[in-house]
């Protein structure tokens, strides 16, 4: 793999939904994600939280952790990773909903969580 590669939303696979029309969620825990803070070089550890319904498509997992893995070389603010996971995983699996959250490593004595969420557009009759 080229961890030089910038990360892109069709670098996640899907598989159809087994349940479609079925209201459930899955929730997929990365507890070893690793970017580079932009400011000073060092890099940050976290874990990425992903909690979603699925609409037609699923996101399978082997393509989410190399996905996941591009950002270990990658100067990124912890707001601006959250929000990227956001919508390149909603680009890619077209959710029903989708909630990211971001739990940053302790640094300096300061502790950092960030959430971001999607809910699609309802279509309502007539």
């Amino acid at each position: 793999m080229d961890f030089t590669e910038t990360p892109s939303a069709d670098q996640l696979e899907t598989f159809p939904n087994p349940k479609p029309g079925r209201d459930y969620s899955i929730e997929i825990i990365c507890p070893e994600f690793t970017s580079v803070c932009p400011k000073t070089g060092q890099p940050d550890y976290g874990t990425i939280v992903f909690t979603y319904t699925p609409g037609e498509k699923c996101v399978e997992l082997k393509s989410l952790k190399l996905y996941l893995q591009r950002f270990r070389n990658q100067g990124i603010f912890y707001e601006q990773v959250t929000n990227r996971l956001l919508d390149d995983f909603v680009e890619a699996s077209q959710p029903v909903r989708c909630v990211v959250v971001s739990k940053w490593t302790p640094r300096g004595g300061i502790s950092t969580n960030v959430t971001a969420s999607y809910t699609a557009e309802q279509t309502r009759p007539g």
